[in-house]
């Protein structure tokens, strides 16, 4: 057992376009986006596998792939480079003759990297998704894999009912083996999902990777081909119930719901758990600030200059707040600008963007459940007024405003999203 532990080899699925996060993953791959102002979301998968002794680990990157090599570096953040006897490994899909360069879908692109897991040679291959916010301990996965000699081990979790039609949803016997498996299903029979996290002997995996390439009509997926035709065939595969903290930001939805609950006065999210800690590139530890004049139940990163008032809401590295100016419910991402007497509520202000004086950033009234997100690098005009029914500027000091602006500033761009 102990050998099967210590030779498992994670696959991490990074190379999804992430149509869902909209406005968020426009610039930049879903698994790098900032988040709970230190973090990236790919920072709890690699956490996880560090802290359950997986060293080896190939990232699969298609879309922005420079967004997550140039942030993975070495792996040395993490403890995975070779000083530390880890490997991490970027890999971008293999070019096809006259093919585009690109991952069909996660089975295909596990496919693609057949030799890579050859090479390593592993006794268990562990194939996650880099967009998920979790801490688990993946050795007793393992374990439980082979305590039910098992093929495939699929990590599952219950889901609200209303959510069901977004994952797998898994049928089990009493001992825990999966005897139907339904993909994103319009009526679910309940709500155990598939958390996108298989664990697979080799020659199994590679079995019905090469099974699934030989079917012109497959998506090349996981969930709609690969787990069907392994039911088809009867094999042992099984549930491993997680009942942690857990969560899909897949949707700006859950994105922000994701952010808000860290802000919790005991949230199920431990980040500073020292015993399974998160790793990440960032070196800032933010402060949380519970009650105060200013700021009050938020999470501020080092950096930040604050003249206004913070209530509920994160503030990542080096952001400036305008005196008089009122955040609330809100995420701000690194290095935003914001003027004098602004108010920002429920919204996302993603990157490097500029917010000027005397706007309102806001849902309607009406509305109480709708969500602004602002596109990086945006510039956004003294006395804009933006919120669910739409947006208006200022004529005047539109074009002043942009003149002034620095250096690789846009025009702003926003979206509305209703929860």
């Amino acid at each position: 057992m102990r050998n099967s532990r210590l030779n498992c080899l994670a696959i991490l699925l990074a190379g999804g376009e992430g149509k869902r996060l909209g406005l968020l993953t426009k610039e930049r791959a879903k698994p790098a986006i900032a988040f709970g102002v230190k973090y990236r979301i790919i920072d709890f998968s690699l956490s996880n596998c560090v802290n359950s002794g997986i060293k080896t680990i190939g990232i699969l990157a298609q879309y922005r792939h420079h967004t997550i090599t140039s942030y993975i570096g070495d792996g040395s953040s993490w403890n995975l480079h070779r000083a530390a006897g880890g490997m991490i490994t970027v890999l971008s899909p293999a070019k096809r003759n006259e093919e585009r360069n690109i991952y069909r879908g996660t089975a295909d692109a596990v496919f693609q990297n057949l030799n890579f897991i050859k090479l390593h040679n592993p006794c268990l291959v562990l194939v996650l998704a880099g967009d998920h916010i979790y801490q688990m301990n993946y050795r007793k996965l393992i374990d439980y894999h082979i305590e039910q000699q098992a093929e495939v081990t699929i990590a599952s979790t219950e889901v609200p009912w209303e959510e069901t039609n977004r994952f797998g949803i898994l049928n089990t016997e009493t001992n825990g083996r999966v005897i139907d498996f339904r993909e994103k299903p319009k009526k679910a029979p309940n709500n155990l999902a598939s958390m996108g996290i298989y664990l697979f002997h080799p020659k199994i995996l590679e079995k019905y990777l090469q099974q699934d390439q030989k079917n012109p009509q497959s998506s090349n997926d996981f969930g709609k081909d690969i787990l069907p035709l392994m039911m088809a065939d009867n094999r042992r595969i099984f549930a491993y119930p997680f009942r942690g903290y857990w969560m899909d930001v897949g949707t700006v939805r859950c994105f922000w719901k994701a952010n808000m609950e860290l802000l919790q006065e005991n949230p199920r999210l431990e980040l500073h758990n020292k015993d399974r800690p998160v790793y990440t590139a960032g070196v800032n530890q933010p402060r949380y600030y519970r009650s105060g004049r200013k700021i009050k139940r938020s999470l501020v990163d080092s950096g930040c200059r604050i003249a206004g008032e913070i209530d509920h809401s994160l503030l990542f590295n080096g952001v400036d707040v305008g005196k008089g100016s009122i955040i609330r419910d809100s995420i701000i991402m690194a290095d935003v600008r914001i003027g004098t007497n602004t108010t920002i509520e429920k919204a996302i202000i993603d990157r490097n963007s500029i917010v000027g004086n005397n706007c309102r950033i806001c849902p309607s009234s009406n509305k109480g459940d709708d969500l602004i997100l602002i596109k990086e690098n945006s510039i956004i005009p003294h006395n804009s007024i933006i919120e669910s029914t739409g947006k208006k500027t200022a004529a005047g000091p539109l074009h002043e405003f942009l003149r002034r602006a620095v250096k690789g500033g846009d025009a702003y761009e926003s979206a509305v999203y209703r929860f």
